[in-house]
């Protein structure tokens, strides 16, 4: 689809319906030749009076009709008299109101607004103006300056003007000089600009091609994005001078003395790890060295069983219907007997049934028992399957936004401990460095901690490669389930999941069970196929709806990745009708009754029961909902009875979710799913991934491609590298 070109608006404000104060969303009129245009857009303190200079795209709202959405705001101080008066009469500039503004306007003329930006002492002259008053807009007025001044930096450098708010709330009225002094902090994982644009701007503002300040952003920048986007936790020394120099076409040997500059400094550690020097950013480096210390000392911990406790489990199997196995008794018995213990199994190996007898023996123990999971529907299918309460272990640990700093802050610590004598942990695979870094601060001396996953799952999104490296160092306590249970073995989706995890073909040719194959040889096909499937063969054959059907592909881009997906499910499940409230966000038309997921965590977001029976803060990447409708500016979702609603500028934290990655479906579990598996990259069409989307299955999984994909996914055993100290630390320590 060609791009609409951007078009040009000038004018003065004539209103502002709304504006955001914490990232500077605004609604606008705009008088552009006697006709009032509506604006929308980051424009942080543009007030009544002023003249814009606007860049856009025409959009349409479904309820105010055609706005201009700005993407670039050139700002003009109001000039002449009439202009002036308007900008302080509207209350743009606190403690300015009509009467003030008139008196001002007669005192100092078109020179106003110079003089309370610059020498405010003089607004003492009108009467009622006191020196601490006349200080005090001075103040308001010069903070305004330095916001617009913000602006017309980042328009004049094509960035985001949503940054002029995030910058505002790290650095205050001092932001501009700050970015100025060093563009790299544009880098910093709260502004999210690209490096090759920071570096830009710098390189713009005079930093020289081998300055130090260029050169240790380089070796920081290589470090925190392969730590963030690869799950590395640190990188030899050696690559990150080499992919740094790379980066910046700089000498190798100049980069060494700048990363042991920085080493000097404390902004990177460096160290030996299993044969290498390894470099790390000191909060993972610190993470990495609690975990070892803290799980190495838990893990020699011999702890009294409770008294008799074989007829303990034996009550607790009569009571659950249940004759644990060999394995399944012993895992019962290490969570007795052990402070840290990890319990791990492929599907149909028992696992469920072993966190049941652990949570009950805990139970019968007297110990207060905290269930968690990283993300919320796995946290959610925790709970089910064990009938009690279970949480994210965000919320677990009252995770918070600190505005000050821009980053996580965990209510619960070592001088607030969590009030659990035990706690238990599901999908630890998914967990990553810091967030078992933070789990374990918050644990009381003596609590016990069951971490419970699947290694052959695919690693954490964050660094580190955590439960892989927990089970390998030989260090912790650890029960591996093998057995599949007969009853188990009876699924196809279990078979087929533990040949394929094996490295062997799944069986692709039988037509009954819960495991099917449909070859289909183009991108087209296998789009339709998937759409029919979700609108008329599993409703109508099976009786499954399609509210528990989940749509999963290994890409988000090519003919059967989640983008084009999204776009043939949304037009065949929730096509639009007059009367069903839509809002278009970049390329994505949200409409009512559309199936939608949080893609980043959002601490500050406000959510309430459904009824209003209860409230809080939170939404958390992975969560799922349906739009329950669109109002106006706002979106309502609701998160199986969370209902949350989303101004316009929060619209970027959501994605349709008709279809996801395999990767976003970690940690869930659906009645069905279908895989469409046909094209994509070899980092992406892997075992791993395969392993992981029929692992999602609970009563049907369905393969919709080629079966020359789904072999190549089979042989492909690529597993990226991640470098990661913890198994060599654990060893030590153990």
């Amino acid at each position: 689809m060609e791009q609409q070109e951007l078009e040009l608006l000038e004018g003065t404000v004539s209103a502002v319906i709304f504006q955001n104060e914490e990232n500077g969303y605004t609604i606008l009129k705009l008088d552009v030749h006697d006709e009032e245009v509506t604006v929308v857009g980051a424009m942080p303190g543009v007030a009544p009076g002023e003249f814009l200079s606007v860049r856009g795209r025409w959009t349409r709202h479904y309820t105010y009709g055609p706005q201009l959405k700005a993407e670039i705001v050139e700002r003009r101080l109001p000039q002449g008299l009439k202009e002036i008066y308007h900008y302080l009469s509207s209350g743009a500039v606190k403690g300015v109101g009509k009467t003030t503004a008139r008196l001002i306007l007669e005192e100092f003329g078109e020179d106003a607004l110079t003089v309370i930006e610059e020498d405010p002492g003089q607004l003492t002259k009108i009467k009622g103006i006191s020196p601490k008053r006349a200080q005090q807009i001075g103040g308001v007025f010069r903070q305004q300056m330095g916001t617009r001044r913000l602006m017309e930096f980042l328009t004049e450098h094509q960035l985001p003007l949503e940054l002029a708010a995030l910058l505002r709330r790290a650095y205050g009225d001092v932001a501009l000089e700050v970015v100025r002094n060093n563009p790299y902090l544009l880098v910093n994982e709260e502004f999210q600009v690209e490096f090759s644009q920071a570096d830009a701007i710098a390189l713009s503002l005079g930093v020289g091609h081998e300055d130090p300040l260029r050169l240790e952003a380089g070796l920081i920048f290589e470090l925190a994005h392969n730590n963030l986007n690869n799950g590395h936790t640190f990188l030899p020394r050696r690559k990150l001078v080499e992919a740094t120099a790379t980066l910046l076409d700089a000498p190798a040997a100049l980069l060494e003395e700048r990363l042991d500059a920085l080493v000097a400094r404390g902004e990177a550690e460096l160290e030996p790890v299993a044969g290498q020097e390894a470099v790390y950013l000191p909060a993972l480096c610190e993470a990495e060295r609690f975990i070892a210390q803290r799980v190495a000392e838990m893990s020699r911990a011999e702890l009294l069983p409770p008294d008799g406790l074989d007829k303990l489990i034996a009550k607790i199997q009569r009571e659950q219907r249940i004759t644990y196995a060999p394995q399944q008794r012993r895992a019962v018995e290490l969570a007795a007997r052990r402070q840290v213990a990890l319990l791990t199994g492929g599907p149909g190996t028992g696992k469920t049934t072993c966190l049941k007898g652990v949570l009950a023996l805990f139970e019968r123990m007297g110990l207060d028992t905290a269930l968690a999971a990283p993300t919320g529907r796995a946290a959610k299918r925790l709970g089910e399957l064990c009938s009690a309460e279970a949480s994210t272990i965000h919320r677990l640990l009252e995770t918070s936004f600190d505005p000050r700093s821009g980053r996580l802050v965990f209510t619960r610590n070592s001088y607030n401990p969590l009030k659990a004598g035990a706690v238990i942990v599901d999908e630890t695979s998914m967990v990553d460095v810091p967030l078992l870094a933070a789990l374990l601060d918050a644990l009381e001396d003596g609590c016990r901690l069951v971490l419970v996953g699947d290694p052959d799952q695919l690693p954490s999104v964050g660094p580190g490669c955590l439960f892989a490296d927990l089970i390998r160092s030989g260090v912790v306590p650890t029960v591996r389930l093998t057995d599949i249970f007969r009853q188990a073995a009876q699924s196809a989706i279990v078979r087929n999941a533990h040949l394929i995890n094996h490295g062997e073909l799944p069986d692709l040719r039988r037509k009954d069970g819960d495991f099917f194959f449909l070859g289909r040889g183009t991108a087209e096909d296998v789009v339709d196929t998937v759409v029919d499937l979700c609108r008329r063969r599993l409703p109508e054959r099976l009786g499954i709806p399609v509210s528990e059907i989940q749509v999963l592909s290994p890409t988000r881009r090519r003919g059967t990745g989640t983008r084009a997906l999204n776009q043939a499910l949304q037009q065949a499940l929730n096509p639009p009708r007059e009367g069903k409230g839509e809002r278009r966000f970049g390329d994505w038309v949200f409409r009512a009754g559309d199936k939608v997921m949080q893609v980043r965590n959002n601490y500050d977001i406000l959510w309430r029961e459904e009824g209003g029976a209860d409230s809080g803060m939170g939404m958390f990447n992975g969560d799922i909902g349906v739009i329950r409708a669109v109002e106006k500016e706002t979106v309502i979702v609701d998160f199986d009875g969370k209902i949350v609603e989303y101004s316009p500028d929060q619209l970027g934290e959501l994605e349709p979710a008709f279809a996801v990655t395999v990767h976003k479906a970690q940690g869930s579990e659906y009645r069905a799913v279908i895989l469409a598996a046909l094209d994509g990259a070899p980092m992406l069409m892997t075992r791993g991934v395969l392993y992981t989307a029929v692992t999602r299955a609970r009563e049907l999984f369905i393969i919709v491609g080629g079966g020359e994909a789904v072999a190549r996914m089979v042989e492909n055993n690529r597993q990226t590298r991640r470098y990661s100290g913890l198994r060599a630390r654990l060893a030590e320590e153990g």
